[in-house]
């Protein structure tokens, strides 16, 4: 399948947080309790800091908006804009792995292409702005394509929600 991309502007939000509606559930739902995929939606959505560094990609075919995600120079290393706990400030490619971040497909294209196409993208763009890594925070069902391109699990994690609820995560690290 022949993918095309733009870099998002933020004007296209409406149209991501829709996608994220629809993927979230219907591809990570299969792989959770209700009570995980609750506290799921805290951990996930979009984080707009993304968009106003020109490091999120928008995915389409010619009749279809098929995904979205990006990577990024910044410290926070997984959440959306009312996720706790973000950090701002900026990575140190000598020293620092970028970060992979917020990659959402929408369900009718899932295991198409779309997330490696989304990999590729970012690990390019990463590795042109001088990082020599990459990681991200995988959840069970981007687990088995991160694992695919190279990826391995340095940590895994229990997400606590503010509610209290958990979400199992892990924790992913490669050499780009």
């Amino acid at each position: 399948m022949k993918f095309e991309h733009k870099i998002a502007v933020l004007k296209d939000i409406p149209d991501i947080k829709a996608l994220m509606k629809l993927s979230i559930p219907a591809l990570l739902g299969p792989y959770l309790t209700k009570n995980q995929l609750k506290a799921s939606f805290e951990s996930m959505g979009l984080d707009d800091q993304l968009i106003k560094d020109k490091t999120y990609f928008v995915i389409f075919t010619k009749e279809n908006f098929v995904g979205c995600g990006g990577w990024s120079n910044r410290k926070t290393l997984f959440g959306s804009n009312h996720t706790p706990n973000r950090d701002e400030s900026f990575l140190d490619p000598k020293v620092d792995s970028a970060r992979i971040r917020a990659m959402y497909t929408h369900p009718d294209w899932a295991r198409k292409g779309v997330g490696s196409f989304i990999m590729m993208l970012a690990e390019q763009e990463a590795k042109k702005a001088g990082f020599k890594k990459c990681e991200l925070m995988a959840t069970q069902a981007g687990e088995p394509l991160y694992k695919i391109h190279g990826y391995k699990i340095i940590e895994k994690i229990l997400y606590k929600s503010l509610s209290g609820l958990t979400v199992p995560m892990m924790k992913m690290e490669k050499d780009i």
